[in-house]
């Protein structure tokens, strides 16, 4: 794991600040558009830059090596360590710099090992520190990753008095390094600066003064490759901590250079995309608070989005090549400025033309342009619906579209944010959804049906807006439901508890309530979804829940009256189906679980 002499990071690791980057330099990089419900997709690393070499593969094998067995390895690896470590002079820097290599390898496999020896824990912890300011800048920044990988763990003992001294320790070396001379240094710091920010959240909320003054410091020294990463450790720390940062102290230190930046670059320039991204990071955690940078904001947004448009069939009259992460990042900073300022956009967008660009990009044929449209066609469907109103009709057949199957397997992305986006208008809209319902739930019944298939986040959101438009128009929804029940239940048994959820089950029930024959051949699973709420917050959606349990078990014409609880049901023979919906009770509460019956329970079945 040590460097070899020819090693090429050797040469990159004397780079000073005071040289510029060159376009060679800039590694490629590429925009992941937004998307809801993305904790289910997959978000693996792009190696295809890395250069693989012994050191490498060593490092990563010696990682598989900690995750497979774990602790076990501690007894045949901490003495190799700790030699290596306690060599000292210029010539065994690089023994030293691949101990610590190896600790931050091992940080997660066997974190089970090293962690209940908190000592040990913080003893680790304690001989990196002074390794932030080694005179070699390859342990410098080594020492910066592996300090990253230990700070979640430091992050869980900000309890513990000893515990809370090391993380901050590690804030502050971090920090320092930040502004270090050398840019491999500054690399290393800002990427390991930005994990622990994600793992420590509200813990920065102390420090955000001092964490924005370097940060900002940063930004003014770093040239072009770095400064990329500077703008990601500004978005993650706006997500980490939320309105926090929503104060005039914070304001003064963060916005002017960022706004300063934004007045330099062309609406051409490549280096707009990391500081669109951070502003959409930035516009959602202050919310409001982002009014007084909205209206320039919007509007470059706006010109860019049109630009690109035009330079897609007329470069020469553009002035401009086109490219569309120029459109999708723009895209994703207007569902920034739609979630943070909320209703507050109206006044933003009333007079501009966004629908029918909007649109335009709905329609486009790259999937992530797609992709970031629909999600924008759904933030401003909850914010202001009646903005989308004079076309309403279109968005919605366009966003049906996207749930054809063949579409589906080529751009789960695509799909995943049209369907939430339909959801979410129907829910503010309701009956105008109407002319689009028969054919959506067609294509949500199959999503789930063939749900191990596709994608956990796609299913996820298919059972809820399946719910959504059921909830609306049932008596649409409630002929098909025999064809998709079993699976719809078991998606809603997976999601978790909040308002989707409610507005899901208010669907589920109003079809019951409609066609109550069609969920006697799922009642298991009906009862499992029931079941797999923690708690039922609202008291209507309690009750209509209960209602249905309590409709399937009661039976009789004196405790359960189906002509009123289901007035649209035409039925041949009322005694026959009260016979076959008492029989159906008795075989699904036989085949339930005990901790199911007891969650049932307190619906008093």
């Amino acid at each position: 794991m040590a460097y070899a002499d020819d090693d090429e990071s050797l040469l990159d690791a004397e780079e000073d600040e005071s040289q510029p980057d060159r376009d060679q330099d800039l590694k490629p990089r590429f925009h992941t558009s937004r998307l809801h419900g993305s904790e289910y997709f997959d978000d693996d690393d792009d190696d295809s830059f890395n250069v693989w070499n012994l050191r490498k593969c060593s490092a990563a094998a010696i990682d598989v090596l900690s995750n497979v067995f774990g602790d076990e390895i501690l007894p045949a690896l901490m003495p190799l360590i700790q030699a290596k470590i306690s060599t000292s002079g210029d010539e065994t820097w690089k023994e030293r710099e691949a101990a610590v290599l190896t600790l931050g390898a091992i940080a997660e496999g066997c974190f089970n090992g090293l962690y209940p020896h908190f000592a040990l824990f913080l003893q680790i912890v304690a001989f990196l520190l002074p390794l932030l300011d080694d005179k070699f800048p390859l342990i410098r920044s080594i020492s910066c990753w592996t300090l990253s990988r230990f700070g979640k763990y430091l992050i869980q003992e900000t309890g513990n008095p000893k515990g809370y001294e090391q993380f901050e320790k590690v804030l502050m070396g971090l920090l320092r390094r930040l502004l270090d001379t050398n840019k491999r240094v500054q690399e290393a710091a800002c990427s390991a600066f930005a994990t622990v920010e994600e793992d420590a959240a509200e813990e920065l909320v102390p420090h955000l003064g001092v964490i924005l003054q370097h940060l900002m410091c940063a930004f003014g020294k770093y040239q072009r490759r770095n400064l990329r990463i500077v703008y990601d450790a500004i978005g993650t720390l706006a997500d980490s901590v939320r309105e926090e940062l929503n104060k005039p102290a914070y304001l003064e230190i963060l916005m002017p250079p960022l706004v300063a930046k934004w007045q330099q670059l062309s609406n051409s320039d490549k280096d707009l995309f990391p500081l669109l991204e951070c502003f959409t990071s930035i516009s959602q955690a202050l919310g409001v608070g982002f009014a007084p940078f909205a209206q320039p904001v919007f509007q470059r947004c706006m010109d860019i989005i049109q630009l690109q448009q035009l330079a897609k069939v007329d470069p020469a009259s553009a002035g401009a090549q086109y490219d569309r992460e120029f459109i999708v990042c723009s895209l994703d900073l207007l569902s920034g400025l739609a979630e943070g300022l909320g209703s507050g956009i109206e006044s933003l967008i009333s007079q501009s033309n966004l629908r029918d660009v909007l649109l335009k990009c709905c329609m486009d044929e790259t999937s992530d342009v797609r992709q970031s449209a629909f999600a924008l066609m759904g933030d401003l469907a909850r914010v202001f619906p009646a903005y989308l109103q004079p076309r309403l009709l279109e968005f919605l057949e366009i966003a049906s579209q996207q749930l054809n199957a063949n579409l589906i397997r080529e751009n789960l992305s695509v799909a995943n944010n049209a369907c939430w986006a339909i959801g979410e208008l129907a829910v503010k809209v309701r009956q105008e959804v109407s002319p689009i319902v028969t054919n959506v739930v067609s294509s949500l019944g199959l999503i789930l049906q063939h749900g191990e298939a596709v994608n956990k986040s796609l299913v996820e959101n298919s059972a809820i807006t399946l719910g959504r438009l059921a909830w609306i128009r049932p008596d649409l929804v409630a002929p098909h439901m025999e064809h998709f029940m079993k699976p719809w239940c078991l998606a809603l048994s997976m999601v978790r508890d909040d308002i989707e959820k409610e507005e899901a089950f208010r669907g589920l029930c109003a079809v019951v309530k409609v066609n109550p024959s069609g969920g006697v051949s799922s009642l298991v699973f009906i009862c499992k979804a029931i079941a797999s709420w923690h708690e039922i917050r609202n008291e209507d959606v309690k009750n209509e829940v209960s209602q249905v349990l309590n409709g399937y078990k009661h039976v009789s014409c004196a405790q359960y009256k189906l002509v009123n609880y289901a007035p649209n049901l035409m039925m041949i023979n009322n005694v026959f189906w009260f016979q076959m919906l008492g029989n159906s009770w008795a075989e699904c509460w036989s085949a339930l679980e005990p901790p199911v019956k007891e969650r049932l329970s307190r619906y008093q079945v």
